[in-house]
């Protein structure tokens, strides 16, 4: 899940190249949605397989906002963002 501040905008997707994925959304290079909002920060990502996650993507995307939100601050409380713990 991206953000681009706290407790701000979010948006959720999949993709089987995580860094990559939020490089290009960092660069401005990403979908047009995170373009246009400035979602920069990866705040929440899961794994499994493609299945699973596009699943899960349809699952979070129904979910109330406040609900995005506990999932993120489980993973990342201050919104710092996790892109730089991946490697």
């Amino acid at each position: 899940m991206m953000a681009d501040r706290y407790r701000g905008t979010l948006g959720v997707g999949v993709t089987a190249r995580l860094a990559s994925r939020i490089l290009q959304h960092r660069t401005g290079a990403g979908s047009g949605f995170c373009r246009g909002c400035g979602l920069r920060r990866l705040v929440w990502a899961g794994r499994g397989d493609s299945s699973e996650c596009i699943a899960h993507e349809k699952r979070l995307t129904m979910w109330r906002r406040e609900w995005r939100i506990a999932l993120n601050e489980q993973a990342d409380p201050d919104w710092a963002g996790l892109f730089d713990g991946l490697a």
